[in-house]
């Protein structure tokens, strides 16, 4: 009994003996793999939490030189946060915020490097259509009517189009091509809310230029917007606000 035991023992061994000489190398190989990627994973995801509060950091630094209105401090932290955490979601706000702080200031000049890396880098389509809208902008501010239209257009499509329009128009007068501009002034006036203030600055340009608003947009009777749901008008109302912040 023994003896039949010891074979059944020794021809299991020798199966796996034989299945190890097989497929040994194969299934050490696969379970090397799955430890590396599962190590890969974990360290992608700390060195991402790293960057991410050294990034948040960072541009709590940037908020506070710009609220404080030190623009040498600002340019040191936005120049900061493009070199380190270019990847992460900080530094295209900070870009933003570094760009409105020179404005403010006086040094528009300034606001152009952050605004057009936002344009071409940002992950994030508003962000960027955001960017070129207040690029465009700046541009203006600095007698750049021609340039201004270029960046504009590109604007076009991300939800911020009756702004857009708006300063389209602004850089098509610029530019003394007044048909133009009363094309973009209607299409703004199209596009913005009507409960919204900004759409009354619009309604002046229309004027000054010969345009009755009403011809363009005819006021409705149930003093409610039509076409325009309550969704559009909170994606307008947070355009605005991003904008103007």
């Amino acid at each position: 009994m023994a003896s039949s035991l010891d074979l059944q023992e020794q021809e299991q061994l020798d199966q796996l003996k034989a299945f190890w000489n097989r497929w040994g190398n194969l299934l050490t190989w696969g379970l090397t793999l799955v430890l590396l990627a599962f190590a890969a994973y974990n360290g992608w995801n700390w060195w991402q939490r790293d960057q991410g509060q050294k990034a948040s950091a960072l541009h709590a630094e940037l908020e506070r030189a710009a609220q404080a209105g030190e623009t040498d401090r600002v340019k040191a932290a936005w120049g900061d946060l493009k070199a380190r955490y270019a990847g992460t979601a900080y530094a295209a706000q900070g870009a933003l915020m570094a760009a409105k702080a020179f404005v403010d200031k006086g040094a528009a000049a300034d606001a152009v490097e952050p605004l057009q890396w936002v344009a071409e880098s940002a992950s994030d389509d508003s962000l960027k259509a955001l960017a070129r809208l207040r690029w465009g902008g700046v541009l203006l501010d600095l007698g750049k009517a021609q340039e201004a239209l270029a960046v504009l257009d590109k604007a076009r499509g991300a939800g911020f189009d009756g702004l857009v329009e708006d300063r389209r128009a602004d850089a098509l007068l610029a530019l003394n091509r007044q048909d133009e501009a009363r094309d973009a002034l209607k299409a703004a006036y199209k596009a913005l809310p009507l409960e919204l203030d900004y759409r009354r600055l619009v309604e002046a340009k229309l004027m000054a230029l010969g345009v009755d608003p009403a011809s363009v947009v005819p006021p409705p009777a149930s003093g409610k917007e039509p076409g325009k749901t309550a969704g559009d008008k909170a994606a307008a109302a947070w355009i605005l606000n991003r904008e103007f912040a």
